[in-house]
């Protein structure tokens, strides 16, 4: 369906200022935050760490790394699907991307940056490790609002144990004369929640409920902060994940996407659970659910959520 132009996502304020400001401003933030994730499944958060000089920084940085060559990117590899390096192909020839596990790990940013830059870039480690720390700071601040709106906070402790984040970056170029402009197909979010942020050009796009697709347009010191499917299975269907996708339009893009996967099962709170919200997912693996949907079957299945894990 056609974009519905008039429609924006929320911009919600999270700066500290805001958050410290007392008991009122926090129980906004908590209201608003919910109803963003139940009605669109993202919105964008203005937080005064974001485009922080080291954003910027990483910017700069990208096009250096997308620079190397392609016997250097490649060594980046993982045993999950989509993690590692990912180069242009015949389904995507404007996306690739390169990924790091365990980011707000030093020594696992280290490993990737002497992988890439063998006479060492100390610059990006340090870059990198500061970014996925600030971003991981967002997401528990995020997810500890939405916990405590629904009154389970006493399992938020727990959660955060269980987070590994995953950044990737993402390079789009611009397409050429009669080539495809669509930078990344329609698709869900795999993992719990994703901070995205990119470089000044445009092109994200996110699905209603509705089925219409409406752009998003990054305001400055802001980041997409979006549920993914794992979301959804905690919040027995409460929280929406939304189908997002990228058209290029004629600008080169950069994004950096820092995911928060769940390493323990998911599961519902029972007190997520009741008569007008009977339980519709098992106990989730996060990670076995990311390979389903790399299966054949998993790429057939009409909802692969329902066919992996509902009740």
């Amino acid at each position: 369906m056609d974009s519905a132009s008039n429609i924006r996502l929320p911009v919600i304020n999270l700066t500290e200022e805001i958050l410290r400001s007392g008991k009122d401003s926090w129980t906004e933030a908590r209201n608003t935050v919910t109803r963003a994730f139940e009605e669109y499944g993202c919105f964008i958060a203005v937080h005064d760490k974001y485009p922080s000089e080291v954003s910027d920084s990483i910017f700069s940085e990208l096009q250096d790394l997308f620079n190397l060559p392609l016997e250097i990117k490649v060594q980046n590899t993982s045993q999950t699907p989509l993690f590692g390096y990912y180069g242009p192909n015949p389904y995507l020839p404007l996306y690739e991307s390169t990924s790091i596990e365990d980011a707000i790990n030093l020594e696992a940013v280290q490993k990737f940056t002497n992988q890439m830059w063998p006479s060492k870039n100390n610059h990006f480690c340090e870059l990198l490790h500061c970014y996925a720390n600030q971003a991981a700071e967002l997401d528990k601040m995020v997810s500890k609002l939405v916990f405590e709106s629904y009154g389970v906070e006493k399992y938020h402790e727990s959660h955060v144990g269980s987070v590994t984040y995953i950044v990737r970056f993402t390079k789009y170029r611009v397409p050429e004369q009669n080539e495809t402009n669509v930078g990344v197909l329609p698709h869900t979010d795999k993992n719990f929640i994703t901070i995205l942020q990119q470089s000044d050009a445009d092109g994200l796009e996110v699905q209603l409920k509705n089925g219409s697709w409406i752009p998003v347009d990054f305001p400055p010191s802001s980041v997409v902060i979006m549920a993914g499917d794992a979301f959804s299975v905690w919040s027995n269907g409460r929280v929406h994940s939304p189908f997002h996708r990228v058209t290029m339009k004629g600008k080169g893009r950069y994004s950096i996407a820092q995911f928060a996967y769940c390493k323990k099962l998911v599961k519902t709170p029972t007190e997520l659970v009741d008569d007008e919200h009977p339980l519709l997912y098992k106990p989730f693996d996060n990670f076995g659910f990311l390979r389903f949907t790399s299966t054949d079957e998993g790429r057939k299945a009409q909802n692969p959520l329902k066919a992996y894990c509902g009740v």
